[in-house]
């Protein structure tokens, strides 16, 4: 039995493969009341869709949302919101080849062994395709959240990364096909993808969000603290192999008078190694967290793999595929991150 569905209080329920008829959810524990700009919730959605530029997958979707329910007069109900996404560029003969074939380091050979069947059809519902709902109800939780930024960008494309001297300006982010906040970089990570897509390769990367102007007091202890949500969601999203927030790993190298956040009279802090979180709660500073992707799995390039009668044989990738998931991941990195706060917002005034 899979699971479909994401939240506590604001719960979202998706449905839809790659290569089927569309792709949709429904957003349940809205608020009524609330103007919705429609065309944002689009603009979203355009941010994340393929085609956008050389580097990623040239599937060309145009990722319509088309609203089923939960809105009247421009204004959410509070019911549930319904929507859908078609599918209008599916090219399922694609990936004939790998009907009985299991491709290296993907999700082919655990369904199958799971389920005892999978949709090889652009790997069915374990596609990055999926991720198309969670940006629509993103852009919704965004603005239940009216007055809180959401910005991520890419901070790496395999070694390659942003240092300490690189300026970090977000009005250039979506001005480079990378989403890099350093036009020079941004070049350099261009290049270096294009290269690596030459070679019939793929390549990961770290994602980069910060989240400014959060409420305090969101997340709840034990099993509910707000930084283990956020993490659950960041490892929900395809490729995804590593979470950290604050300090995170580099922490360990600090003594605790190097880390320790001490406060300011307002109840600010003078840094924020904490990353806007202390025991599982916001405290009103910056949120702060990376996300770390491998390299897609798929390669257009020969690998020796297995069938499925444990056969060995060679298989070589076809169709359209990003060589870098990055560039694309950062408005499911922010959709997610909204669901991940709007769900304890709304939980918090439930219980007020």
């Amino acid at each position: 039995m899979a699971s479909n569905s994401f939240g506590k209080f604001l719960r979202l329920t998706t449905y839809g493969e790659s290569h089927g008829v569309s792709m949709g959810g429904i957003l349940d524990g809205v608020p009524p009341g609330i103007l919705l700009d429609l065309e944002q919730i689009q603009i979203e959605l355009d941010r994340r869709k393929p085609g956008q530029s050389s580097i990623v997958t040239q599937r060309k979707e145009s990722d319509i949302v088309h609203f089923k329910s939960g809105i009247f007069e421009g204004k959410t109900t509070g019911f549930p919101i319904g929507f859908e996404i078609h599918n209008t560029d599916e090219k399922s003969k694609d990936y004939g080849h790998i009907k009985d074939v299991y491709r290296p380091n993907h999700a082919d050979f655990t369904y199958d062994q799971k389920y005892g069947v999978r949709d090889y059809r652009g790997g069915g519902k374990s596609s990055a395709r999926e991720t198309v709902s969670w940006v629509v109800a993103g852009a919704i939780a965004k603005q239940i959240l009216k007055d809180v930024s959401f910005t991520a960008y890419t901070h790496s494309v395999g070694a390659l990364e942003l240092s300490t001297e690189d300026n970090i300006d977000f009005s250039v982010i979506e001005q480079n096909p990378v989403r890099c906040p350093n036009a020079k970089k941004a070049l350099e990570m261009e290049a270096l993808i294009k290269t690596i897509r030459k070679e019939g390769d793929t390549i990961g990367g770290i994602v980069k969000c910060v989240i400014s102007n959060v409420p305090k007091n969101l997340g709840d202890p034990i099993f509910e603290k707000l930084h283990a949500n956020l993490g659950k969601a960041m490892m929900s999203i395809n490729a995804v192999k590593g979470f950290d927030y604050g300090s995170g790993f580099e922490g360990i190298t600090m003594k605790g008078s190097e880390h320790n956040d001490l406060f300011n009279t307002d109840g600010t802090t003078k840094t924020n190694h904490s990353g806007g979180i202390q025991g599982g709660i916001s405290n009103g500073m910056d949120i702060n967290f990376r996300v770390a992707f491998k390299p897609v799995a798929t390669l257009m390039q020969s690998q020796k793999t297995i069938n499925k009668n444990a056969e060995e044989v060679e298989m070589h990738g076809k169709g359209r595929h990003d060589p870098c998931v990055v560039p694309r991941a950062i408005p499911v990195v922010e959709a997610m991150s909204a669901l991940v706060l709007a769900d304890a917002y709304l939980l918090n005034k439930s219980i007020k």
